[in-house]
Parts: C-alpha cells; structure tokens; sequence
C-alpha cells in the first residue's frame, strides 16, 4: 500500500487557526499531484485542495480565501494552513496523491480537526 501520514490536528475554537501535516511517499511526491481531504461524521468524503507538482494550487469554494496549500519540496512535505475555522470544518483530513482525479494512494486514519465553542 502506498500509506500517507496526516497530523496537526486537535480541537480549536471558532475563528482559530490550525496547521496541518502530510508525509507521503518521496518518490511519488515528486511527480503527482496532492490533495487534502475531510470527512465529517455521517458524510462522505470531500476534496478540499489540491497542489500539483509545479505549485499550481486548487481550493474548495468552502475554504478558498480560508485555507492555504503547500509543499516543501526539499522535506518532501504536504501542508495545509487552515485560519478562521468554523464548526462547518469539523472533520478527519486526509492526504492523498491525485492523478485524473483519482486518488492513488490508500486512505490512512487521518487527523482529526474539531472546532467548536
């Protein structure tokens, strides 16, 4: 399996701020686009951004202006800097590699955002 690592998740009060973590594999780093993605409970997966390999970045209308992609390309690292949370952002993120708009990788456990009062 090619297996990602999400971390830099906890629980935030609305209108905070969180960073978040991706290790995915170096090899693939290099040639294909990443995507961060959330579950929330009880809904189905969505993709919230997406980085190619030349930087170009994509956001979801629900985060765009919000959140922000990017990847250090010397650690081999995926980053996604969410400020001005709201509940609405109360989910699993994800990590994966994205080619034609599918994912390539396998779906690891994720980490956890909770915003709440």
């Amino acid at each position: 399996q090619v297996q990602l690592v999400e971390s830099g998740g906890g629980l935030v009060q609305p209108g905070g701020s969180l960073r978040l973590s991706c290790a995915p594999s170096a090899t693939m780093f290099s040639i294909y686009t990443i995507g961060w993605y959330r579950q929330a409970s009880g809904k189905q997966r969505e993709l919230v951004a997406t980085i190619t390999r030349g930087g170009t970045t994509k956001y979801a209308d629900f985060v765009k202006g919000r959140f922000t992609i990017s990847r250090d390309n010397g650690k081999k690292m995926l980053y996604l800097q969410m400020n001005s949370l709201v509940p609405e952002d109360t989910a699993v993120y994800y990590c994966n590699f994205r080619l034609g708009g599918a994912e390539l990788g396998s779906w690891g456990q994720g980490t956890q955002v909770a915003v709440s009062a």
